[in-house]
C-alpha cells in the first residue's frame, strides 16, 4: 500500500452485489474517516467518454470493440487523474473504493480479436488497486437478481456463465502481475456477503482502518 491511502476495488459480474456491497462499506468507514472515505466507480460517467460509453453500453450508440476499448482506458486514465489519485496521495489516512475497475475491463473489452493482454497493455499505466475483492456469485443468482432490475439492460448483461469464466482468467492474468485478489461467495443475503467483506478487511487491510457497521441493513 502506498503510504497511508487504500484503494480498494470491488468486482463481479452484473447482479453480484457489487454497489451495494460498495456502498455499504462506504457507510461503514465513513464514521470513522469521514471525509478521507471516496466512494466511485467505472465506466465514471463525469470522467472523459463517460457518456459516450454509457450510450454504447445502452445500446443507443454502436461501436468496434477496440473503439470501446479505448474509450475505456480513456475514461479511466482521466477518472485516475481527477478523481482517485488526487484522493489518494491528498495526505492523511486515506480510502477509495471503486465500484469495478481494470478487472472488469478484461473480461468485458476482450472481444472480437482484443486479448485480455491486449487490453491489459492498453491500460497498463493505471494505478493497482491494494486490494481487490472479487465477489463470485452463480450465473443462477445474477439472472435472478437482475430480473428484479428496471426493463432496460445495458448491453453486457448477458451470457453471464461465460464472463464468470473469464473472470477466473482475468483474476489469473492479474494476479500474475502481482495484484492481490481476495474472493467471497456472494451467493448468501447481502447482510452475509458484506459481514465477509469486512472480515476480510480486517485481515487485510490496513491496521488504521476502521468500521462501524450498519445497525439497520437494507
Amino acid at each position: 500500500m502506498a503510504g497511508d491511502s487504500f484503494f480498494l476495488v470491488i468486482e463481479g459480474l452484473d447482479g453480484a452485489g457489487k454497489s451495494c456491497i460498495a456502498r455499504h462499506l462506504s457507510d461503514a468507514l465513513t464514521p470513522a474517516h469521514s471525509s478521507n472515505v471516496s466512494l466511485t466507480y467505472e465506466p465514471h460517467d463525469p470522467s472523459a467518454a463517460g457518456q459516450h460509453i454509457r450510450d454504447v453500453l445502452a445500446k443507443r450508440v454502436r461501436v468496434s470493440a477496440r473503439s470501446l476499448a479505448y474509450a475505456f482506458a480513456h475514461n479511466r486514465i482521466d477518472h485516475l487523474d481527477s478523481v482517485i489519485i488526487p484522493h489518494l496521495d491528498a495526505g492523511g489516512k486515506r480510502i477509495v473504493i471503486c465500484d469495478r475497475y481494470l478487472l472488469s475491463s478484461l473480461v468485458y473489452q476482450s472481444a472480437d480479436g482484443l486479448s485480455m493482454d491486449d487490453i491489459y497493455d492498453l491500460n497498463r499505466w493505471a494505478r493497482q488497486p491494494d486490494l481487490t475483492i472479487y465477489l463470485n456469485v452463480s450465473p443462477y443468482n445474477c439472472y435472478a437478481r437482475m430480473r428484479n432490475r428496471p426493463t432496460d439492460r445495458e448491453l453486457f448483461e448477458s451470457n453471464i456463465a461465460e464472463r464468470a469464466e473469464k473472470y477466473q482468467a482475468g483474476i489469473l492474468l492479474l494476479r500474475s502481475k502481482g495484484e492481490r485478489i481476495i474472493e467471497v461467495d456472494a451467493n448468501p443475503s447481502i447482510r452475509e456477503v458484506f459481514d465477509k467483506v469486512l472480515s476480510i478487511l480486517k485481515e487485510h487491510g490496513p491496521d488504521w482502518l476502521r468500521f462501524q457497521p450498519p445497525l439497520m441493513f437494507d
